[in-house]
């Protein structure tokens, strides 16, 4: 089908020329959705655009408004004591979605001023039966998001103490770095279009979709999350814990996957549109009252889960960039793809992950890619993974969050002579998404578990098959 020619935003226009964001973080076909926008544009309209795989194009226009008559909406608040930042605006226009596919989209609003700016919108998919399920990170988008000058990292002040404890679905997202389309455009849209390209049936869903429908996932082949999912909550986790133990496989194609722990709350807009995470136990009010929903890392005391039970490699550093290095090519994924020890440039970055087995990690576990590199003044390695377990389930875990970098034929950082990264990459995954959507993998495609040969610690070659309890208190 033609896609839509220019749909990138050209001219964002000064800031807060036009902005906005959506009453819901995600819909199924059918069901309203409310636009809230503030611009110094007399007038402006919104055209939505589903991104997947087009001729000729990443975007098909679906619907355009009439002109809207535009206003500037109130200044943003600070709640405290948490310092979240809400824009208490009203609604500027309601959209019907039905006979929308499901899929990712943006609204791109244009003020008859020329400024522009996306709003992004999921339309999950009504039933994941038998289909590879794509899993939006908008929690990790908004931690990042520091519209209003407050994110999980930030304050205006530059001062780190005085971030935000929890930031709200209830305001745009910042203009400078993200379009208003949260982290969609750069760790995303890559994946997005190879897997509508591949054939395969697709699902489509957010982590506040995982967080909220335990049945989400049922009848599912495989969950893909993307190059940059750092924030989970309790749900997020057993949702996924629970689905590979009926036999989904798993896909983790970024880095410092699942390392926040967060918990959802509600705001006036509706039920998980507050992502809270405080990073102290201590701090954490829930401390005293239910302490197993308060929000320190994962693997952090007083009651550590660290997110290796799940993916099988674990955080370790940023900021780092390094060569992705073959090491086991005898494995199914990269055999007559690479030979032991090519390199794929500057694929390591900018966080990684490593087999750690002085954490829980299940076995047995196969490195794909063993890649030295040096964080922070550390040395260290950067390892792909690579496990099965007793339901047929596999899992794979890139540990960098690069690897969707090679997918994408405009990220710099995988133009290699001869286009080896990009070609390597593609093949890769291609196997990976074709095995993957057959049904459980690793009945099929086992792990070895090799990771002696890397002179792991603690890594023996004769061992027991251990999988972690990955499960955690909700």
């Amino acid at each position: 089908m033609p896609g839509t020619a220019g749909w990138q935003i050209t001219h964002p226009g000064p800031e807060h020329s036009i902005e906005g964001f959506a009453d819901r973080i995600s819909v199924k076909p059918g069901k309203p959705v409310r636009l809230f926008v503030s611009t110094t544009a007399p007038t402006f309209t919104v055209t939505a655009l589903r991104m997947g795989n087009y001729d000729g194009s990443e975007a098909l226009q679906i619907w355009k408004s009439e002109p809207q008559i535009g206003h500037v909406q109130p200044s943003s608040t600070v709640q405290k004591p948490t310092s979240t930042v809400v824009a208490p605006w009203d609604p500027s226009l309601t959209i019907d979605t039905t006979g929308w596919s499901a899929g990712d989209y943006l609204f791109r609003l244009d003020g008859d001023n020329g400024a522009q700016q996306f709003v992004p919108l999921t339309v999950r998919t009504p039933s994941n039966e038998g289909r590879i399920v794509i899993v939006n990170a908008v929690t990790t988008w908004q931690a990042y998001n520091r519209w209003g000058g407050y994110s999980l990292y930030d304050s205006p002040s530059g001062k780190k103490a005085l971030r935000s404890r929890a930031v709200s679905f209830d305001r745009p997202y910042q203009a400078d770095t993200m379009q208003g389309a949260g982290d969609f455009l750069y760790f995303e849209l890559p994946m997005v279009l190879f897997a509508e390209r591949s054939g395969h049936q697709i699902g489509y869903a957010t982590d506040a979709d995982l967080d909220a429908d335990p049945h989400l996932l049922d009848g599912a082949r495989a969950v893909i999350t993307l190059a940059h999912d750092e924030y989970w909550s309790a749900n997020m986790r057993n949702n996924l814990v629970t689905a590979r133990d009926r036999g989904v496989n798993l896909a983790f194609l970024g880095g410092n996957d699942g390392y926040r722990h967060m918990r959802f709350n509600s705001t006036p807009l509706g039920t998980n549109r507050l992502e809270i995470d405080y990073k102290s136990f201590d701090e954490d009010p829930l401390s005293k009252t239910n302490p197993a929903q308060a929000t320190q890392e994962w693997r952090s005391p007083p009651n550590p889960h660290p997110e290796s039970a799940l993916l099988g490699n674990y955080y370790k550093c940023n900021p780092v960039d390094a060569d992705l290095v073959a090491a086991d090519t005898t494995n199914w994924l990269l055999q007559g793809i690479l030979s032991d020890g090519q390199h794929l440039p500057r694929l390591v970055g900018n966080e990684y992950n490593q087999v750690d087995l002085d954490v829980p990690t299940p076995r047995p576990l196969q490195v794909l890619f063993h890649s030295p590199l040096t964080c922070n003044g550390t040395p260290g390695y950067a390892d792909v993974s690579y496990y099965t377990t007793l339901s047929g389930a596999a899992v794979f875990a890139a540990g960098t969050e690069y690897w969707i970098c090679g997918l994408d034929p405009h990220c710099e950082r995988a133009n290699t002579a001869g286009d080896t990264t990009r070609n390597a990459i593609t093949a890769i995954t291609t196997r990976l998404l074709d095995a993957y959507a057959a049904g459980p993998t690793g009945s099929v495609h086992p792990a070895l578990d090799n990771l002696a040969k890397f002179n792991i610690p603690g890594a023996t070659p004769a061992i027991a098959p251990h999988q972690p309890d990955a499960l955690v208190p909700n």
